[in-house]
Parts: structure tokens; sequence; C-alpha cells
């Protein structure tokens, strides 16, 4: 059995669900996947002594979670005062209309077609709630409309699908750009750098304790991957098909599909930099 702490980004063993820093605590979705892996992490965060609680990604319209959700929070002593989203997949944002009549919040995200209420999310803003201080950051790449979350006050960032617990994640043409991708991950490893940021909260998977551990892996893994499919082209495997047969012949077939898509996002890359 492999240790954690010898994996990217030390992920934590044990049980998913339950207090994950002092003011984040995970209830985790039962839409567990091969692209989900254990299901959608929904993070409840609140300065320890404030009664009032900021949901990030309530996740699927799965009434029983979201009540949970809301339980959870309660159980605790507090109120959920303000719904966040780090982007619009179905897996993170379809249960937040339903999760706001069950609260009477708003829905803050960066796209103004999932919002409630007037305020949405941009790079720089900060969300403060109970005391409470979230910092947005800026994250496009595996979506257009990614957000992270920075939380100062835990040395810790919430980062949706941009890193995850175990594994990587898919970058997905068209909505997904490498280019947006790539610079998402530098920003964030200046933030393990510049910050103290450590902890990486992510949208699926266990919690890593070694963020910019974590970051550092995902930007080699990029660069792998795209010299891969840069020589799997010279070597003549011209289309995206080709290119996954070739690349990915380690991968259960099952995961060709968002492999093509991400072998997409990076033959344009590839083109857009004048590489092929």
């Amino acid at each position: 059995m492999t240790d954690a702490t010898a994996l990217p980004g030390q992920p934590r063993g044990g049980v998913l669900s339950g207090p994950a820093t002092a003011r984040a605590v995970n209830v985790l979705a039962p839409n567990a996947s091969a692209m989900t892996l254990d299901g959608t992490n929904t993070w409840i965060l609140s300065e320890p002594d404030s009664d009032l609680a900021v949901v990030v990604d309530p996740g699927p319209l799965d009434d029983g979670h979201l009540r949970h959700v809301v339980g959870t929070a309660e159980q605790a002593g507090k109120r959920v005062a303000l719904t966040l989203l780090t982007h619009g997949h179905p897996d993170h944002a379809e249960g937040a209309a339903r999760f706001a009549e069950l609260t009477g919040t708003k829905v803050r995200a960066l796209d103004p077609a999932l919002r409630l209420g007037d305020e949405g999310l941009a790079a720089g803003d900060v969300v403060t709630v109970g005391g409470l201080e979230l910092r947005v950051v800026p994250a496009p790449g595996h979506t257009a409309d990614s957000l992270c979350f920075h939380l100062p006050a835990d040395r810790a960032i919430l980062t949706g699908d941009t890193v995850l617990g175990r594994g990587t994640t898919v970058v997905a043409h068209p909505d997904g750009r490498l280019g947006d991708y790539l610079d998402t991950l530098r920003r964030l490893r200046s933030l393990t750098v510049d910050d103290g940021v450590h902890t990486v909260l992510p949208g699926h998977g266990p919690v890593l304790d070694d963020a910019q551990g974590a970051v550092e892996y995902y930007l080699a893994h990029r660069a792998h991957r795209l010299a891969q499919v840069e020589t799997a082209v010279e070597d003549g495997h011209r289309t995206s098909s080709e290119v996954v047969a070739h690349v990915y012949a380690d991968v259960d077939r099952s995961l060709w599909p968002a492999a093509e898509l991400s072998v997409r996002a990076q033959l344009e890359y590839l083109k857009e930099h004048g590489l092929i």
C-alpha cells in the first residue's frame, strides 16, 4: 500500500465527510462515478465563533444531500447565509437553485446564468460573512467560468475541479482551454509560495496537505502529456481519436471520450503556439 505522504499533494486518508480545517467542513454528495471520484465535495465554511456559514458547491439536484448539508450546518449551530459556486458543471451547481430555496440564500457565481440575486463574483472580490473572509481567485481552464476561493485564515484554497484530491482534472475542448489552465496553475503556485497556502480543499477526492506539491505535479503532468501529444502528431497520429489511442493506451477505455476532449484542447494549444 502506498504511503499517502509519498503521493502528489499528500492526500489525507480516512473518511472524506467531516471537518477538514478549523473553518471548513465537507459533506460528500452521493454521486460517485469515474468522473466525480467519491462524489462532489460540498463545503460548509464558517468562523468557529460565528453562527453564519457559507456553502460552496451544493452539488447535484439531490434533495436528500441538500437537506443533509443544511442539517449539518444547523447541528453545528450555523445558519447558511450565502451560496457560492466554483463553476457551473451539474455535479457542482445543479442543486444550487433548490438549495437557495431551502436556505433563503443568494447564489453567487462568475457566470450570470448561474446567479440568484444581483451580485456575481469576479477576480479580486473578497467575500465576507460572519467574520469569514474568502478571496476570489480567477481559475479559467477547466471551464471558462471556473473560480477558486482562497481561505487565508486556514491557509487553504477551495479548488473546485481545477485541482482534484486524486488524479488530474480534464480540460475539455471547447470550453476548457489549456493555455488558460496552465496560467491558472501558475497563479495557484504563486499563492502557495507567496501567500502560504498549504491545504487544498478540492471539489472531488481527499484534502491535500501539500498544495505546492500538488500544483507542481499538475504542471509537470500537463507538460508531459503535451509532449506526448506533440510527439504523437509528429509520428503521424493526426486526429484526436488517433492521439488518444496512442497516448492514453494505459487509461481505461471508458474514459477515452473525456480524454479525447482533453486532447482536442491540447492540439488547439499546440496549434496556437505554432508547435504543430
